[in-house]
């Protein structure tokens, strides 16, 4: 018996589990496809840091003594059975792939040999131990996932009890921008040959077109290789986690990485492994006790909580989940998410922002790009295809479930305990974006409306039954009652118009 591994692209560890199931003599196939990636008009940023991190994991390969072809092909498909039958591979064998499209064109294929496909090791909890966790509770509820996992892992803990005394230290960390901040520099790296050679490819080539007239490919400054990856998360937790925790929600006109680690677009092609980083910090705080533990925690919730959360929803949901629409949302996405054209100032800076970089720290995605296709009604297939085609770090389990669920509130509540739906006030007190802006946070209706601020009560009035049991909304519905008839039918008619 012949085995080969075919690597996938978002697998790029040597410690993974396929590679981990053969020998070094085991011939390694790579493949970059072209028309996977102009699926839809991808950030071209994404497109290079795979291909180069891609590139250079081969080569890492090949250092360690490893067997690796290399394909650059229109398709997966063709080239991967032209391999399997000049090797001669009587099995192939892949790490489980995450995404759902991806495991479905898998199983479509009729491949000449034997496929065994390889139980991931790429999250901190297996598939099945989620699974079985989330049957066995009535409803799924984050914290209590995010509990068992500090347990289960014993991180930050002391015996079965937290660290700190306190699970979670939410409250601490929601501190406006108010004042002068001095916030620490971010971590970025010159593009290599390899990256060059994949960068300068991809601007020649007119089958990228239309990403070209969204997103910018230069300065590209995303590291990709394990090493560079490393490098980052030692560079956030000796500048950036100490303080990590207080302004992780705020957001600074001009400030693109403010105190974030910058770590998921590695974590999310496998260069790094969540367990890795966590115990990375937890170690970090036993040697500087000092540090503000909120920092610290916060963080932590965010990669073994909501990212270990995302990803066993996204296992444990059914394969409709991508189209469940709890609100009947339908409105076109606005074309300004593809320009930046806008004068809602906030919109306008977090959308610059991400076609330079393909990036927006999380706050920016849920309350403001996230907040505005809620409240103003637009579709929330429509908002997350656009999400994932933006971002560098975007995968299908990652948007399905952090857009359809948790920005859309469009699974009606499987993931999260309320829609994340706010009013300018929000972005007023967490930003700085108001000052510079067409639109007054503090105003309703007329010219100097926020849009946010009609979008946000129209939204509330329209879905007041659909919103009346939930008990986290139902206080704000009662404010509802204080507008008046005109008031009221002020807000629904600038909410009508601006659409139009």
């Amino acid at each position: 018996m012949s085995v080969g591994v075919w690597v996938l692209g978002d697998q790029l560890w040597t410690g993974q589990a396929a590679l981990q199931a053969c020998d070094r003599h085991t011939p390694v196939l790579m493949i970059e496809s072209i028309a996977h990636a102009q699926e839809r008009p991808f950030h071209l940023q994404k497109i290079v840091l795979v291909w180069s991190a891609m590139r250079h994991f081969a080569e890492e390969l090949r250092s360690q003594g490893w067997q690796v072809d290399y394909a650059i092909e229109e398709s997966f498909e063709a080239p991967l059975i032209q391999w399997i039958r000049a090797r001669q591979i009587t099995e192939l064998r892949i790490m489980q792939p995450v995404d759902r499209p991806f495991q479905q064109m898998l199983q479509a294929w009729e491949l000449p040999c034997k496929v065994s496909i390889v139980p991931s090791n790429r999250y901190i909890w297996q598939d099945d131990e989620f699974v079985n966790w989330a049957k066995s509770r009535k409803r799924l509820i984050m914290e209590d996932f995010y509990r068992e996992g500090r347990r289960r892992f014993n991180i930050l803990m002391v015996g079965d009890q937290p660290k700190g005394g306190k699970w979670n230290f939410d409250r601490d960390n929601r501190k406006p921008p108010k004042g002068k901040l001095t916030l620490p520099e971010a971590l970025w790296f010159e593009p290599d040959k390899i990256t060059q050679e994949v960068i300068d490819w991809i601007k020649n080539d007119d089958r990228f077109a239309k990403s070209q007239e969204y997103w910018s490919i230069e300065p590209f400054r995303w590291g990709v290789t394990r090493k560079q990856a490393l490098q980052v998360l030692e560079f956030f937790i000796e500048t950036r986690l100490s303080d990590f925790g207080p302004y992780q929600d705020a957001m600074v006109t001009g400030e693109q990485t403010m105190w974030h680690a910058m770590l998921s677009p590695y974590l999310n092609i496998g260069l790094l492994h969540p367990l890795e980083v966590v115990e990375a910090a937890a170690t970090a705080y036993e040697t500087n006790s000092h540090w503000d533990l909120s920092s610290v925690e916060g963080f932590v919730r965010q990669v073994m909580g909501w990212r270990e959360y995302m990803h066993g929803v996204y296992v444990y949901a059914d394969d409709d989940y991508r189209d469940r629409n709890w609100f009947g949302h339908d409105r076109p996405l606005p074309g300004f998410f593809w320009t930046g054209e806008t004068e809602m100032n906030c919109l306008h800076q977090i959308i610059s922002q991400v076609r330079e970089t393909g990036y927006a720290h999380h706050i920016q995605r849920l309350m403001v790009l996230n907040n505005f296709a809620l409240i103003s009604g637009i579709s929330p297939q429509e908002i997350e295809s656009w999400f994932h085609a933006a971002f560098v770090d975007a995968y299908d389990w990652v948007m399905q479930t952090n857009v359809i669920g948790m920005g859309q509130y469009a699974d009606g509540g499987l993931l999260a305990s309320k829609p994340y739906a706010a009013s300018a006030n929000y972005i007023n007190n967490m930003s700085n974006y108001c000052r510079n802006c067409t639109y007054s946070p503090k105003v309703r209706t007329g010219d100097r409306a926020c849009p946010f601020n009609f979008f946000y009560w129209n939204f509330l009035d329209r879905h007041r039954v659909r919103l009346k049991d939930q008990g986290r909304i139902s206080l704000i519905l009662r404010s509802l009652e204080r507008f008046s008839d005109e008031e009221l039918a002020a807000v629904r008619q600038e909410a009508i118009d601006w659409q139009e």
